[in-house]
C-alpha cells in the first residue's frame, strides 16, 4: 500500500504454557496508510490486543514481518526499539497506566525523558500537551485527584507530548461513562486532524469505530473482514470546552 506507515505480514503469535499451546495470531496481514484512524474489533479472545502489542513492538510475534516506517522492527535490539517506541509512538490504555505518585505533567513528560529530552525541555513541551487537552490547570494534580475522563485526557496528552507517528489504543473508553467516551473520541478525531497522526484503536464499541475511517474484524487470531466506515462520524473543527473539560 502506499504510503503504508504500518505493514504486516504472515503475523503469527503462539504461547506455549506447558499444558496448552495458544495460537492468539494465525497468519495476519495488514497495511495502514499514514493519518488513518483504524478500529478493531472482534469477541473477547479473538486476537486484538495482541496483534496491537505486536505491530508496536511490546510483544515479540512468533512469526512474520512488521514493518513501521519502513523499517522491519526484529532488526532492532530491545534498547532501541524502546527508544523508538518513546520516540515515535504513543500508547492510550483502558486503565491509565498513570503513576499514582507523579503528578499530571510529571507523568505526560515521562516519554521525553525517556528519550533522551534533557528535562529543561520536556517539561515545557509536557505543559502544552496538557494545555492542548485542556488540563492545563490540573498540571500538578496527581491521579488519584482527577476524574475518570480527566485520567484519560492525560495519557492522551502524554500519547502525544512526542508528536508520534503512530497512537496505538486499546480500548481507550472501556473504562468511562458514554458521554466522557464521546468527548474522548471527539478530542483524538480533533487532534488526528491536526497533527495527521496515525491512530489504531482495540474497541469493543461499535460506536466508537464508527467515529473512524476504517474497522478491521477479528476472529480466532484472523482478520474476518473490513469495511470503510461510510457516514462517518467526524469531530468538529476544533474541540469544544465540553471535549476539554
Amino acid at each position: 500500500m502506499p504510503d503504508a506507515i504500518i505493514e504486516v505480514r504472515d503475523l503469527v503469535k503462539t504461547y506455549d504454557t506447558g499444558a496448552v499451546t495458544v495460537h492468539a495470531l494465525n497468519g495476519v496481514t495488514l497495511d495502514v496508510p499514514r493519518g488513518e484512524m483504524v478500529a478493531i474489533m472482534g469477541p473477547s479472545g479473538c486476537g486484538k490486543t495482541t496483534l496491537l502489542n505486536c505491530a508496536s513492538g511490546i510483544d515479540e510475534p512468533t512469526n512474520g514481518l512488521i514493518r513501521i516506517e519502513g523499517t522491519d522492527i526484529s532488526t532492532l535490539d530491545d534498547n532501541t526499539k524502546t527508544s523508538y517506541r518513546a520516540r515515535r509512538m504513543g500508547f492510550i490504555f483502558q486503565f491509565y497506566n498513570l503513576l499514582p505518585v507523579l503528578s499530571a505533567v510529571e507523568n505526560v513528560e515521562l516519554p521525553l525523558l525517556v528519550s533522551g529530552t534533557p528535562a529543561s525541555e520536556a517539561r515545557p513541551k509536557a505543559l502544552a500537551a496538557l494545555e492542548r487537552v485542556g488540563l492545563a490547570d490540573w498540571a500538578g494534580h496527581r491521579p488519584a485527584q482527577l476524574s475518570g475522563g480527566q485520567r484519560q485526557r492525560v495519557t492522551i496528552a502524554r500519547a502525544l507530548v512526542n508528536d508520534p507517528a503512530i497512537v496505538w489504543a486499546d480500548e481507550p473508553t472501556g473504562d468511562l461513562d458514554s458521554t466522557t467516551a464521546d468527548q474522548i473520541m471527539t478530542l483524538m478525531q480533533d487532534l488526528n486532524r491536526e497533527q495527521q497522526q496515525t491512530f489504531v484503536i482495540v474497541t469493543h464499541d461499535p460506536g466508537i469505530a464508527q467515529r473512524c475511517h476504517r474497522i478491521i474484524h477479528m476472529r480466532d487470531g484472523q482478520i474476518e473482514s473490513e469495511e470503510r466506515v461510510t457516514g462517518r462520524i467526524e469531530a468538529p473543527e476544533q474541540v469544544t470546552e465540553a471535549a476539554r473539560g
